[in-house]
Order: C-alpha cells, then sequence, then structure tokens
C-alpha cells in the first residue's frame, strides 16, 4: 500500500486561511489549537530591489489528512477549500514527481 502525503506549492498561496477554516470545521478543533496553520513570512526587500512575502500552510500533529474524507473518497478539507489549488493529496510516490516540476517554493508532509 502506498503511502500519502500532502503537497503544497506555498509559491501560488494566497493567505486566505481558507485551509484553516475547513480544518477547523471538519475536525472540530477548538479555537486554541491548529490543524493547520498559515505562517507568513515577510515582507523583506530583497537586494535586487524586489519584495518577498511568503504564505506557508503548516500543517500540526494534529493533521491525520482528514482520514475519514480519505476513506470516503474525498480530499482532505483543506485540499478541497485550497481557494489557490497551491495544495496537492495523493500517494508520495506520485507527489514527488509533480514536486520535480514546480519551483523552489514546494513542501511535501507526510504523517
Amino acid at each position: 500500500m502506498s503511502k500519502y502525503g500532502l503537497l503544497i506549492d506555498y509559491e501560488y498561496c494566497s493567505g486566505c486561511h481558507s485551509c484553516e477554516i475547513a480544518c477547523r470545521n471538519e475536525k472540530d478543533i477548538a479555537l486554541e489549537d491548529w490543524g493547520i496553520k498559515l505562517a507568513s513570512i515577510g515582507p523583506w526587500k530583497r537586494e535586487n530591489g524586489t519584495w518577498e512575502w511568503n504564505n506557508i500552510p503548516v500543517p500540526t500533529q494534529l493533521c491525520d489528512l482528514c482520514t475519514s474524507r480519505v476513506t470516503a473518497g474525498k480530499k482532505p478539507a483543506c485540499v478541497h477549500h485550497c481557494l489557490a489549488f497551491c495544495m496537492d493529496y495523493g500517494p508520495v510516490e506520485e507527489l514527488s514527481k509533480k514536486m520535480s516540476d514546480k519551483g523552489s517554493k514546494v513542501v511535501m508532509f507526510i504523517p
């Protein structure tokens, strides 16, 4: 059986927090806890005069990749509700191939 994971291409994350809200609603997570948390890094001015600002969705220890949703044939709540379509779920082997086609702002989460 393949191991499954979450691929996050944060180059395109808009910082909308829909992944956090979807996770919280799906898992009935208390307000002081997070299943996935959006980290915002920046803005800062680069040497070439451009600005950089990254939003990175970070799964926490509470993330189980929505096992109940996946068992029912659905995507994890964060992936389903991502407005920027920057998150993907699937077998690690497939996600690794997709990763090589992406830019440099890609992370993979494997619980």
